[in-house]
């Protein structure tokens, strides 16, 4: 089993609005059997929140499911319990190397994944407001992210 964890700062906007596109793409691709997926937030000021408000509009107007989704912080153990912990931005990735390191787990941004991309980070639309926009470099991210994963693991 691939086991991938999105990380965010308070994983109520992008890292679940991740772990749901992504969840999406690995279904309709019929790999639910081969890769689990979740995510976690740096903080804890959100543990137990569904998503945020804007994250879930955007997400039902795509029709994509985060049903049972809840907020959680990141955890030592994460580092044993997943492959890839793919984070949203820069600081993200700080914090997590602040928490612990570890050789055969891939820490990595999402927008690494995406060659071209305008962004090298993903904007918290906790703060900016812009879930759309987001809401396209994630699924972008997650896309290319999916593909390395099948490519790596021939899948």
């Amino acid at each position: 089993m691939i086991r991938v964890l999105f990380v965010c700062l308070g994983n109520i906007c992008r890292s679940p609005m991740a772990e749901a596109i992504f969840k999406d793409l690995v279904k309709k691709e019929g790999l639910d059997e081969k890769i689990t997926v979740d995510s976690a937030g740096i903080g804890h000021w959100h543990i137990g929140s569904e998503p945020h408000e804007g994250t879930r509009a955007i997400l039902d107007e795509k029709s994509i499911s985060y049903e049972g989704m809840s907020a959680r912080q990141v955890k030592a153990s994460d580092w044993d319990d997943f492959d890839y912990l793919i984070a949203m931005d820069d600081k993200n990735i700080q914090d997590l190397k602040g928490i612990r390191e570890k050789n055969d787990v891939v820490v990595a941004k999402l927008l690494d994944f995406v060659p071209h991309s305008k962004e090298s980070e993903v904007p918290d639309p906790y703060f900016t407001g812009n879930f759309e926009y987001v809401y396209d470099l994630v699924h972008d991210g997650c896309f290319k992210l999916l593909e390395k994963i099948k490519n790596d693991h021939n899948l």
